[in-house]
């Protein structure tokens, strides 16, 4: 990345830390209508995320640990579809690989393979000397899709949407780059739900047809047996995490699934190993 190129991302990162910090009136959750009941859903996220790679054995080790500590999200288990946008030369994956001290990102989010009218989330995700902020909206999959190909779409106009559409203008050119899939287990600490731990399984990534309407389907980014173990915190880590890390010598690591498969070539289709899965199913 060239020096203007940093200089311009870092006035963003100032530019658009400041918006966080200043819409302190800014709601953190909204609700969205789903088969006719009301759900409220979180919109505005700061925290500390720590990633760790772990294996079968030491996952079985944490989650027994874990009825201990905490309970099971009310989501449970759950498929992630995920849609990264990206510049045409990949400026914000390669930006991230560098690994600068501020960085962000823009993807769509759907739980389960979207159909046209499923509520989905577009969110705005940013990494500031170890904080995230992340900033989300929800809307029906067409409508996000038709938002980011700059068409007519029905969703609502709101302060975030308006951060989103800095975010398109800074960048310029936007389109789909990587879709990625994995199963995710979410649990929360008993005492305090802003402290979160997920497994993350089953990551496949793919840089074509790159629609999540298509299904799951790519190439296999973590290797087969290997979990993404994620603690995230509003503050420091609580004691019993900490110590449960040390008891199973599990040590932090920095791992990204768009930036893996860009980085190891996966996001193109030649010569690749697929692994297909039915429906929305992701074994």
């Amino acid at each position: 990345m060239s020096i203007f190129s940093g200089k311009k991302m870092l006035k963003n990162c100032y530019t658009c830390l400041n918006t966080v910090h200043n819409r302190t009136k800014l709601l953190a959750y909204t609700k969205v209508k789903r088969k006719g009941a009301v759900k409220m859903f979180q919109t505005v996220f700061k925290r500390y995320e720590k990633k760790y790679i772990i294996d079968g054995g030491q996952y079985e080790e944490v989650k027994n640990y874990l009825t201990y500590n905490a309970v099971p999200d009310e989501y449970g288990k759950s498929r992630v579809c995920s849609l990264y946008y990206d510049t045409p030369d990949n400026r914000l994956i390669r930006a991230s690989l560098d690994k600068p001290i501020y960085k962000e990102k823009l993807r769509l989010r759907s739980y389960g393979v979207p159909t046209a009218g499923k509520p989905c989330f577009l969110e705005l995700k940013k990494k500031y000397k170890g904080v995230v902020f992340k900033r989300r909206i929800s809307a029906p999959y067409t409508d996000i899709t038709n938002y980011m190909a700059g068409e007519n779409s029905g969703i609502e106009s709101s302060q975030i949407l308006k951060e989103i559409d800095y975010f398109r203008r800074f960048y310029g050119e936007l389109g789909p780059a990587a879709n990625i899939f994995y199963d995710r287990e979410a649990f929360y600490d008993q005492t305090n739900r802003e402290v979160r731990l997920t497994f993350d399984s089953n990551v496949l990534a793919r840089g074509w047809d790159l629609d999540l309407e298509k299904g799951i389907y790519g190439e296999r980014v973590l290797e087969n047996g290997l979990y993404i173990l994620e603690v995230k915190t509003a503050g420091a880590m609580p004691m019993w995490i900490a110590e449960m890390l040390t008891e199973f010598k599990i040590y932090p690591t920095s791992f990204s699934k768009y930036g893996t498969a860009y980085k190891n070539g996966l996001l193109t289709r030649e010569n690749k190993k697929i692994i297909t899965f039915g429906g929305e199913y992701c074994a």
